[in-house]
């Protein structure tokens, strides 16, 4: 664990593992003070765990550019098996991303009952074959935050515009599922406030979620 910066109170049973890239990651002092006033409670810790590749160590199987000309990859997988080590006995430990990391962090829910709780900020569930995915594969984890911004539907990509029903659907079947969920909508496009929908997220499964309490 000493080699991954941690926020909060690392003693805490409530443990986040956060996925980012540098933006996200340099936002994460920021978060914590989000998390902090939200809940008004310290018994937390967030590990953030840097993504360096990001269109493939956080894909499950290889898909056609979106944007640009490089292909998503399909290191999942791989990065899921790299996750499992920063798992703390005796904690509960929660998954948490942003944009492609929300979608790995649902992905990794459908692998896995390690994780007591997901946050899925802005997830990328427009991913190519997501959502039959989903439907095929049930989650194994007791709470899912889903959020996205109420601008994101209205982009000018096709692909990406199509994350307004993919959203929905995944709601859908979080819930048909049993599954305590919440779909929140926040204001902006997708490029706007990722700490605080992330903080939000958090907030959501101390609050709500089946968080430990002290």
């Amino acid at each position: 664990m000493t080699n991954y910066q941690q926020y909060g109170d690392t003693s805490s049973k409530n443990h986040f593992i956060q996925l980012g890239d540098d933006h996200d990651l340099g936002l994460m002092e920021s978060e914590a003070a989000l998390v902090r006033e939200m809940t008004g409670s310290a018994d937390w810790c967030i590990t953030a765990y840097p993504v360096r590749d990001w269109d493939r160590d956080l894909t499950p199987w290889s898909a056609p550019p979106v944007f640009g000309k490089r292909p998503f990859g399909d290191g999942a997988p791989e990065t899921l098996q790299a996750l499992m080590g920063l798992i703390e006995p005796g904690s509960r430990t929660y998954l948490c991303g942003y944009s492609l990391a929300g979608l790995f962090a649902l992905w990794a829910a459908c692998q896995t009952d390690a994780f007591a709780g997901i946050v899925a900020a802005s997830p990328s569930v427009w991913y190519p074959d997501w959502i039959p995915y989903a439907q095929e594969h049930p989650m194994r984890t007791p709470a899912v935050y889903l959020s996205l911004g109420d601008r994101e539907e209205k982009a000018k990509n096709p692909v990406l515009a199509s994350v307004g029903g993919a959203v929905r659907r995944q709601h859908e079947l979080l819930t048909a599922a049993g599954i305590r969920t919440v779909l929140e909508w926040n204001p902006g496009n997708h490029f706007v406030d990722s700490d605080r929908r992330l903080a939000k997220g958090i907030a959501w499964l101390l609050k709500a979620g089946g968080a430990e309490k002290p």
